[in-house]
């Protein structure tokens, strides 16, 4: 298998492909019934198992929320291993007086940190709350960046809305990178794919782009052919799976999109495709 092929964020080497976590955790973006299947299905040592194969390819960065069994996971796989994996976590936390005290941004933080992260990158939820796009500034980010930095942790954006990527370089916010939704279906999206492309590609930092598949809704050939070939070299792509073989589908159909060959992976076989086949 060829080695897979690294880029640099904020003087960190990460791998262009980075594993995602929502077909661990239970967040399929399809329906209460899929999400419990999910959480059914994976378990500390399942997750684990995804995990190695990705490890074995070279890809050793994993983004997703500071949560018990992607960190216990985590844990587990650095042992079996012998290799630590880069963390870029996704916290929540309070942005407005009277939340939760286990919620306040300094917990968040510290628990991130607790937690080995590398990369500490405000969630969506976060950082779209605080986009101002009427005076165009992402209100009180400093301040975050800065208690992430304090941490010795590497800030960044993570963001449903492609007005941060640019209000952010247009201020410039104190980031590393950004977590863009990108994807050929415009799942999510909240302008058109052509728009988001633009946006990336023009972007000041690197930018780990998610969604590749849509959660699902594109065949991992279509969704990952277009995303791999419309970002730069410097930008990433993370991806989730549910079990290894789909761990190892995916790599390897990005190494044949990322050295332009046409993928030769296996086909799904049914009764209807029987005559599509060359003797």
């Amino acid at each position: 298998m060829d080695a897979f092929p690294r880029t640099t964020v904020g003087g960190v080497s990460l791998p262009r492909m980075i594993v995602g976590s929502n077909w661990f955790l239970g967040f399929s973006h399809t329906s209460a019934a899929k999400d419990k299947f999910i959480t059914s299905f994976q378990d500390r040592k399942s997750v684990a198992d995804i995990l190695t194969v990705f490890l074995e390819a070279g890809i050793d960065a994993v983004m997703g929320p500071p949560m018990p069994l992607l960190a216990q996971a985590l844990e587990e796989v650095e042992q079996r291993t012998g290799r630590q994996v880069i963390r870029v976590l996704t916290p929540g936390f309070n942005i407005l007086p009277g939340g939760h005290p286990s919620f306040e941004p300094e917990r968040a933080f510290d628990f991130c940190r607790e937690l080995g992260a590398t990369f500490c990158m405000p969630h969506q939820s976060v950082t779209d709350a605080l986009l101002d796009r009427m005076h165009g500034v992402i209100r009180e980010i400093d301040k975050y960046t800065r208690m992430i930095r304090e941490r010795d942790m590497i800030p960044g954006l993570s963001t449903h809305m492609p007005e941060s990527v640019v209000i952010a370089d247009r201020t410039g916010a104190d980031v590393e990178t950004y977590i863009q939704l990108y994807n050929a279906a415009g799942f999510l999206m909240q302008v058109e794919a052509d728009w988001v492309m633009r946006i990336i590609r023009d972007a000041k930092k690197p930018v780990m782009t998610i969604k590749p598949l849509a959660a699902g809704r594109l065949l991992p050939a279509v969704g990952l052919g277009f995303v791999w070939n419309t970002i730069r070299d410097q930008d990433m792509v993370t991806v989730g799976t549910t079990t290894p073989d789909e761990a190892r589908e995916v790599i390897d159909l990005s190494l044949d999109f990322l050295s332009r060959r046409l993928p030769d992976v296996e086909l799904q076989e049914t009764r209807s495709k029987r005559t599509l086949k060359s003797e």
